[in-house]
């Protein structure tokens, strides 16, 4: 058994959180109190339990509503700033040295910013949060995926946002909500456009719906990478006569490469896997899929990506040389330039994870 120690050290990519779905509990409560919104307990160690208490439903609808406190308090560019180095901060503080932190400008828009004013005040907060690490000796790189809502006709619009900003800290477009009734082909225009920009994208699929979602988000809409990806197991057929069997689109998940951006906690409190030693991403990984370790939203569930880790090693005996390579696999599969990739994973991820090993 890994000691927590060595997994909290090792250098992390992550590629799926939500800046939503990642506020301190003091600073919900600091905020709300400054906008005159209700919150449901009034300390922040209860505050903490109510997130998670709430969010582990076994239902990805209930879990989404905790999202309406957070949100609440992320109307105003100065709050939105806070929020967003103080997600840096704890990124860094937990050994992350590159992520990818999204969010839908559309939901932020209550106070009066516009879209505009919402991704630079992000940028602004990402900014400080990386010079405040980076002073603590702990250097680390975050860029924003804008998100659109599958419930909503915004979607051409954010990505048009995303095209704008995408020299100024925005690498890609994403989008999310309840996949039931809401299928990605909805918002087509929006993907053909990113495919004529260049632009780089992921799609919220198989977590909430099944194979069709999966599907559609690849060979209708052209996703470079899976949200979530959890059903794909259902195109796998395992027993005891031989080795797993591959369907069609599962192999062609596979045979390109597709990055499949797991988070075994948030699956397991949303009912998409029955607990981290069942979930999916052993058998995934076992066939070797582009399987990435991320946390989604580390308030709801009461994670990071410290404790996603080393639930995979208690749940699947993994090793450092396993979580090495996700972490690779996650640093690969960035929508960073290719050349900053590699030198992340040259100069940074096998260094430090180097210095872990035992001699």
């Amino acid at each position: 058994m890994i000691a927590r120690e060595l997994v909290k050290a090792a250098p992390k990519v992550l590629l799926h959180d939500h800046l939503d779905g990642g506020l301190r509990p003091q600073t919900i409560l600091d905020l709300a109190s400054s906008v005159g919104h209700p919150l449901p307990v009034d300390d922040a160690e209860s505050l903490r339990r109510w997130f998670e208490e709430s969010a582990d439903s076994g239902s990805l609808e209930r879990y989404l509503e905790t999202f309406d406190h957070t949100v609440a308090v992320m109307q105003s560019a100065e709050n939105l700033r806070r929020v967003a180095q103080e997600c840096v901060e704890d990124l860094a503080e937990d050994g992350v040295v590159y992520a990818e932190v999204r969010y839908a400008p559309e939901q932020h828009l209550a106070g009066g910013l516009t879209l505009e004013q919402v991704v630079e005040a992000v940028c602004n907060g990402f900014a400080a949060g990386e010079e405040h690490a980076d002073r603590d000796g702990r250097r680390i790189v975050v860029r924003q995926l804008l998100t659109a809502m599958r419930h909503r006709a915004r979607s051409r619009e954010i990505a048009e946002l995303t095209v704008t900003y995408r020299d100024r800290g925005v690498l890609g477009f994403d989008i999310a909500g309840a996949e039931a009734g809401y299928p990605p082909t909805r918002h087509l225009d929006a993907f053909e456009y990113l495919q004529r920009e260049n632009a780089h994208f992921t799609i919220h699929a198989g977590e909430g719906f099944g194979l069709p979602s999966i599907w559609q988000a690849i060979q209708w809409c052209g996703a470079d990478r899976l949200g979530h990806g959890v059903r794909i197991i259902d195109d796998i057929t395992v027993s005891n006569e031989g080795p797993p069997k591959l369907g069609r689109l599962a192999s062609y998940v596979r045979d390109k490469r597709i990055p499949l951006e797991m988070c075994p906690t948030s699956n397991v409190q949303t009912g998409a896997a029955a607990s981290v030693a069942e979930h999916p991403i052993g058998l995934l990984t076992r066939l070797r899929f582009r399987v990435t370790v991320n946390t989604d939203n580390r308030l709801m569930s009461g994670t990071s990506m410290t404790e996603e880790m080393l639930g995979l090693v208690e749940a699947f005996g993994y090793e450092l040389a396993d979580l090495r390579w996700f972490t690779v696999n996650a640093m690969k599969s960035a929508f960073l330039p290719f050349d900053e990739r590699l030198a992340m994973i040259d100069q940074t991820i096998k260094p430090g994870y180097a210095l872990l090993a035992p001699s």
